[in-house]
């Protein structure tokens, strides 16, 4: 019945823009029935609380994470239904004076995008459009405020950019900042700011916008990212308490405007009800380089892995545009849901006191907000500003202490990969997830445009992905003790063993070489007929994957681009999170969350883009000792090309060739000067590895 509700209501959003935006209209009888039926619809659907995670100002610019916010705050749903929480966990004043400064702005453009029916609803975009298509078939009144509205956006990224270069400017908010001097970013109590109340309930105003930095302590664990988001989810939960919950990383704004209200329907269908425990949309990116030279797009994998998980239990959990039930991230299973004897009121009731104590913290208010939410009660309390106080004690670094918070409700700890271990731990309650993949796409991000936040972006997944492989909560122990499905544990393994296939992958890339310098051989001679087996086996695996890449749209060059990465990653990034893992495990030193950074401009027509860029980092170190050692291989089988053996080796020789194939970006940084050359502390470092090798083989064999 909600669904068909949702769905009337956003047939409908032409006739609502039109009452909202011309005032002088006349309305006839039946226009006051069907507005007044809206009215009462708009109260029926769902509130969602949306939650924006940030870290960094310098890794993560403050007019990225702004346009995130506004194309939130300008989505096409009651605005009386959502709130938007942003979670700085750099405690930067930089980050909460842009979100004041954008919230004046949104007052301006949340009503422009309602009432022109804007599709793009994040500024940046919206205006980098091609006008002549944005000023097409509109209202002679349009003009003049698009011309103003692109003024006062451009004013207020010059604010942000000179507040980032020069420092915050002495204005109104003198008193608001003064909780951020003397604050350092790992040891600082919590602040809790709320930007905007809408008090009135409108709901083609503005949402609820509130700024959280929790609480940090030097000897208190905080989890990383899972960590601020169960402190968003607390603190939500008091303020709003919507049984819905909307997370997005900072650099992926919402490109269709009805997203909340496809997830909706997906979450809302009569079936859905029960099963689908969260809603992802692909990651899709919109500063994408020409031909994926970094390979990290993941324009296929999410083609054919997402919609094929779909198939089986539901999509992993992505970690952002990801649509949660806030009574399956507090720990509810679908049998709790779907029973007709046991009601959720009595699951609640069977808990004593000292028992939610146990689980969900000693905050009474929260307690009484986390039973209601349980229990299916939407009624959000009336005046967020009135529980602040409250939010205060649920945002401190010691209140999860002795709770269940991290292992058995909110987001789980115990891996830097936070969202595909929560997603695990979903799918093993017995719930599902669904696919929405809507048209135009719902999130668009920004991809890593250097090799180096590439590599380190893929370190720190596959670094959490392999601690969840060995953690109690591995897929494996799931399918025997949980609910998780055995082909779902197959998809999940997957992606979990990424790590581990650096070690063979290690092997591949140095055994021409091996060969080569031993004199000996792991392929036949050329004219031996078992040589057709491994020659069929390549060329099937390269038809098939090119056919993909062929079929998404996209063109050979960004296939060989990918197929080079993906050994680049797996023998350096994937190689390092290994090491790190067992360093772990040996209790040697613990992981860390490195950030990735995000660009404020896309890079797209620089002359220089997709270029390889080195710095002193160990993740270059394996690369350019894999190049020098097949460089010295080429050439000792170059010096021996009168030898006998020669010919046997052909094959051996031609794999070493492709194997520099792969690598010519750190060929070509032997040779680079300045950011594109490797620098020449990494070059020694690979010359003695690579000349310690050819001294081993030489000994071994």
């Amino acid at each position: 019945m909600r669904v068909l509700v949702h769905l009337r209501l956003a047939s409908h959003c032409q006739l609502k823009v039109e009452s909202t935006g011309s005032q002088n209209l006349p309305r006839t009888p039946s226009s006051k029935k069907m507005i007044e039926s809206e009215c009462r619809e708009e109260e029926l659907v769902p509130a969602v609380d949306m939650f924006v995670t940030t870290a960094d100002p310098v890794l993560e610019p403050p007019i990225i994470t702004m346009n995130t916010v506004l194309s939130l705050l300008a989505v096409d749903y009651p605005a009386h239904k959502l709130a938007c929480y942003v979670s700085d966990d750099g405690c930067s004043p930089l980050t909460f004076y842009s979100l004041v400064e954008t919230s004046k702005f949104a007052k301006l453009w949340v009503p422009f995008c309602n009432k022109y029916n804007v599709q793009v609803r994040a500024p940046f975009m919206y205006f980098s459009s091609d006008e002549s298509m944005l000023l097409s078939d509109k209202s002679p009144e349009f003009h003049p405020e698009f011309q103003a509205m692109k003024d006062e956006y451009e004013g207020l990224s010059r604010k942000i950019q000179e507040a980032a270069k020069k420092g915050i400017p002495s204005c109104d908010l003198i008193s608001d900042l003064d909780v951020f001097s003397n604050i350092e970013r790992r040891n600082h109590p919590t602040i809790i700011k709320i930007i905007w109340e809408n008090k009135e309930c409108d709901s083609h105003g503005m949402p609820h916008l509130i700024y959280v930095s929790r609480e940090k302590r030097l000897k208190h664990p905080h989890h990383y990212k899972a960590g601020a988001m169960n402190i968003l989810t607390r603190v939500s939960g008091l303020m709003t308490n919507a049984p819905f919950m909307l997370n997005v990383d900072c650099d992926m704004f919402a490109n269709n405007p009805k997203i909340v209200g496809h997830a909706m329907c997906l979450l809302l269908g009569s079936r859905k009800e029960v099963e689908a425990g969260f809603v992802q949309s692909p990651q899709i990116f919109y500063d994408g380089l020409k031909d994926d030279p970094f390979g990290n797009q993941l324009v296929v994998m999410q083609k054919y892995m997402g919609r094929g998980f779909d198939g089986i239990q539901g999509p992993l959990y992505g970690g952002t545009g990801c649509f949660h039930r806030r009574k399956v991230i507090y720990g509810l299973c679908p049998d709790e849901l779907a029973g007709q004897a046991k009601t959720l009121t009595s699951v609640t009731a069977n808990l004593g006191d000292k028992e939610m104590l146990k689980i969900f913290g000693n905050s009474t208010e929260f307690i009484k907000s986390a039973a209601q939410a349980l229990q299916g009660n939407t009624n959000a309390p009336k005046t967020i500003s009135n529980l602040v106080a409250a939010a205060y004690q649920v945002a401190g670094c010691g209140y999860e202490y002795g709770t269940s918070w991290g292992t058995e409700v909110g987001w789980q700890y115990g891996s830097t990969t936070e969202d595909v271990l929560t997603g695990l731990t979903i799918h093993s309650r017995g719930w599902k997830s669904v696919y929405c993949n809507p048209e135009p796409p719902p999130f668009l991000g920004c991809a890593p445009s250097a090799g180096l936040a590439t590599l380190t972006q893929q370190k720190r997944w596959a670094t959490g992905l392999l601690e969840i492989l060995i953690s109690r909560k591995s897929p494996i122990v799931a399918t025997f003790t949980a609910k998780l499905q055995f082909r779902q544990c197959l998809a999940y393994v997957m992606i979990l063993v990424w790590a581990l296939r650096s070690i063979p992958e290690l092997c591949y890339v140095l055994l021409p070489a091996f060969c080569i310098i031993t004199n000996s051989n792991f392929l036949p001679k050329v004219d031996e007929p078992a040589t057709y087996g491994y020659v069929g086996v390549f060329l099937i695996y390269n038809i098939y994957t090119i056919l993909e890449y062929l079929e998404t749209g996209l063109s050979l060059r960004a296939w060989w681009n990918r197929q080079r990465m993906s050994i680049i990653t797996s023998t350096s990034a994937w190689l390092f999170a290994t090491l790190s893992v067992i360093l772990k495990i040996l209790g040697i030193s613990e992981t860390v969350f490195e950030i990735t950074q995000k660009d404020e401009s896309s890079s797209i027509d620089d002359s220089d883009a997709g270029r390889f860029t080195f710095d002193g980092s160990p993740i270059f170190v394996p690369g350019t000792t894999i190049v020098l050692l097949q460089i010295l291989a080429l050439v000792m089988a170059l010096l021996s090309a009168g030898d006998r053996h020669c010919e046997s080796r052909f094959g051996e020789v031609l794999c070493s060739f492709l194997v520099v194939m792969y690598f010519w970006p750190f060929l070509k940084g032997l040779f680079g000067r300045g950011k594109y050359g490797i620098p020449l502390s990494t070059i020694c470092k690979s010359a003695v590895l690579s000349f310690s090798f050819v001294e081993l083989c030489k000994r071994a064999y």
